[in-house]
């Protein structure tokens, strides 16, 4: 007589699992991202902002002016690790799967969009080419958010990547429609650009909320584990803290002192300058509300790469993109990321049967030991 067999969920989304070549690969791709976001989306533009100081302070042109070098450089060994890591990333999915079921589609849209960045390199995009680009690049993003809703059981995930791919949807469609209208050249508005610029913003800061939700959950006052709880009230407390206090702080300067007000104000507004041609987000929502999260989305990244996970990599790369997609390495980074994240999940086993008969009717002191639960 058999033992029915038992249902065992295995984690297909280490790193450690993958070769070693796209390990090290996916590593270099996100540190040098991070790099070249702080050094050259970030750092140039305040370079930009504070040449008023440059007149009084003879060392601010120098030091920005390398660091925007370094932050160029850094720029095009990331597009190398991105189109080695894309590479590697299609070549594991065609020996492991095939060309089957959306991986028909996925492969040539995500190897077309490879071979149009190397063609831009020798002949300029024009508006046509630009259009074509991005309409390539977000069916290449549906195809792989759709794998990932499909194969991820879990509704946090899959709210969190239909939020995700509406809210990037947004800024494509934008470039898109305008492009194409441009290319006509009629003078007739595009229908719902603007409309879904501001949309596709608000989905992108409601996602980055929304990670924690899916992936950095654990962080519970309910928790019996006293290491678990004091984190929870640390994680929290300081997030209610720094969300309250920019909510109402404006409020506050201004009854404590218009002027102080005024002048935090001006800062606040060179800070979302900065961050408008470094990421694309206008910081027309409240700021409290980007802060809440770039606190969620720095946690859940951090917490997933100290475990190892490939989804922590694929949601760094997709959220250090940022929102406006301006250059092509961007592009390519949130399609590495989404497909880093359609790598990351649990696969239901069955073990095979066993003779009852052969089954010991206690266990052996080694399994209640040792024994994985």
């Amino acid at each position: 007589m058999l033992a029915p067999g038992t249902t065992i969920e295995r984690m297909t989304g280490k790193l450690s699992d993958q070769p070693l070549l796209f390990q090290y690969t996916i590593k270099l791709v996100l540190l040098v991202a991070f790099l070249e976001l702080i050094l050259y989306r970030l750092v140039s533009r305040l370079g930009m902002h504070l040449s008023k100081l440059a007149a009084d302070h003879q060392w601010i042109i120098p030091t920005f002016t390398a660091l925007t070098e370094i932050g160029q450089w850094l720029l095009n060994v990331v597009a190398i690790l991105l189109f080695l890591g894309l590479t590697v990333g299609m070549a594991n999915r065609l020996a492991s799967r095939g060309l089957t079921g959306l991986n028909r589609f996925t492969i040539p849209c995500v190897a077309l969009l490879l071979l149009l960045t190397v063609g831009f390199l020798f002949v300029p995009p024009t508006m046509l080419g630009s259009a074509l680009y991005n309409s390539i690049a977000l069916a290449t993003i549906v195809l792989l958010m759709s794998e990932y809703v499909a194969t991820h059981q879990d509704w946090s995930h899959r709210i969190l990547g239909l939020t995700y791919l509406l809210g990037i949807s947004g800024w494509l469609y934008y470039q898109i429609v305008s492009t194409f209208y441009s290319f006509a050249g009629t003078v007739a508005a595009p229908p719902l650009v603007y409309e879904s610029h501001r949309a596709g913003e608000a989905l992108m800061v409601l996602a980055s909320i929304l990670v924690f939700w899916a992936y950095g959950r654990g962080v519970s006052f309910r928790s019996r584990n006293q290491r678990q709880r004091a984190r929870a009230i640390w994680f929290w407390g300081t997030a209610g803290a720094i969300f309250v206090t920019l909510f109402f702080l404006d409020y506050l300067l201004n009854r404590y002192d218009p002027a102080l007000a005024n002048n935090v104000r001006k800062g606040a507004d060179g800070i979302g300058w900065i961050f408008q041609f470094g990421m694309g987000y206008t910081f027309y929502l409240p700021f409290a509300l980007y802060m809440a999260g770039l606190i969620c989305w720095s946690y859940t990244v951090i917490k997933l790469l100290t475990m190892g996970r490939v989804a922590g990599y694929g949601l760094g790369l997709m959220f250090i993109a940022g929102y406006a997609l301006l250059y092509s390495n961007l592009t390519l980074m949130v399609v590495l990321g989404v497909m880093l994240l359609t790598m990351d999940r649990y696969r239901r086993d069955v073990s095979d049967s066993v003779p009852a008969s052969d089954t010991p009717v206690m266990g052996t002191p080694d399994s209640l030991v040792g024994g994985h639960v």
